[in-house]
């Protein structure tokens, strides 16, 4: 969708990006009209994890936006990587369904939420492109959503591209109405892909793609990766739920879920940890008893050593005792007795 150049504002001495929109669509006074009050819409969303717009302009013959200036990488790009650890999963989920949960109470639906509107940079997520493939819906209103032009991506028709099919909603494949719950499932499909590193609905061709999200179940997180929590199971499940009375009702409701899913992983690992250090502070008592038994058992052999000595020499050199060969004091002075023969 377009290209992004880093600038710098001059007037208030600040880096920024501004995004030049395709020229099929800025040359619609219509669409240009529709796109300024998407604009507006989008600059009310004052929030950490949204994408700040500073300004919306036109200047020969071109639509511009001038938005913050982001630095990192898209999720899309650490997705090439492979699966986020469990920790990030959960940060970063938090963080986009509450961004959610802003935008859909200011009346704004995404509609184009997946991995490469979704920004990564220190501060954490950022999601971009607000209001962007809801302009792009009413180019032609008969005309389903899987067809019409989203990001750059792969082409294989004129006016089909596959970038974003894989995260759409079952209604949106089919050209029905939209709503805050077609975001959601988008979430659950990019929330599955950060933690197991493969998507929930995938085909070789845009036909089996689509009978994928109508009809298919993708397997469960924990048979890609079974370190993936049941609850952070469950929440993906019920976000890609086929019908809408089944899936999670706002953004609101998922973005507690997801922080009571966090909480309580944390604390099985706090409390992993605290058995693990009062094990390790009791280690040293353990051998305390052993030691003690090994040194009485020790002395006690010594001493039976020693007594068993004594009882050796007793029996085997009866006369080896101490005799006191000094006289008697009635003996001293006088002669020994003679012994008369026998």
């Amino acid at each position: 969708m377009g290209e992004v150049y880093r600038a710098k504002d001059t007037r208030l001495d600040r880096i920024v990006a501004i995004k030049v929109l395709p020229s099929h669509l800025a040359d619609s006074s219509e669409l240009r009209e529709r796109f300024e009050r998407e604009a507006r819409t989008i600059a009310s969303l004052n929030h950490p994890h949204i994408c700040t717009l500073y300004d919306i302009g036109h200047q020969d013959g071109t639509d511009f936006l001038v938005m913050e200036y982001l630095e990192g990488e898209t999720l899309a790009q650490r997705l090439v990587k492979g699966p986020l650890p469990l920790d990030q999963v959960l940060r970063y989920a938090i963080e986009i369904a509450d961004a959610l949960d802003k935008a859909h109470r200011k009346g704004v639906t995404h509609r184009d939420l997946k991995p490469g509107n979704i920004m990564l940079s220190k501060s954490g997520t950022k999601l971009l492109d607000f209001g962007l493939a809801k302009l792009r819906q009413n180019v032609a209103p008969a005309t389903p959503s899987s067809q019409l032009d989203t990001v750059q991506g792969p082409v294989t028709a004129q006016g089909t591209i596959l970038g974003t099919l894989q995260y759409m909603a079952p209604e949106q494949v089919e050209g029905g109405d939209v709503n805050a719950r077609t975001d959601i499932f988008a979430f659950g499909a990019a929330v599955y892909e950060m933690a197991t590193g493969k998507r929930a609905f995938d085909g070789k061709s845009q036909a089996s793609l689509i009978a994928a999200i109508l009809e298919r179940e993708p397997p469960p997180m924990s048979t890609l990766q079974p370190m993936t929590p049941p609850a952070l199971d469950r929440v993906v499940k019920t976000c890609l739920a086929k019908d809408r009375d089944e899936q999670w009702q706002s953004a609101s409701d998922l973005h507690r879920e997801l922080k009571w899913t966090a909480e309580t992983g944390v604390q099985s690992a706090a409390s992993r940890g605290a058995t693990t250090t009062t094990g390790a502070r009791r280690s040293p008592r353990r051998w305390l008893l052993p030691a003690a038994i090994s040194c009485l058992f020790w002395q006690s052999l010594r001493g039976l050593r020693l007594a068993t000595c004594c009882a050796h020499l007793l029996i085997v050199h009866p006369r080896t005792t101490h005799v006191n060969k000094r006289p008697l004091p009635e003996m001293r002075g006088k002669p020994p007795v003679a012994q008369r023969p026998l």
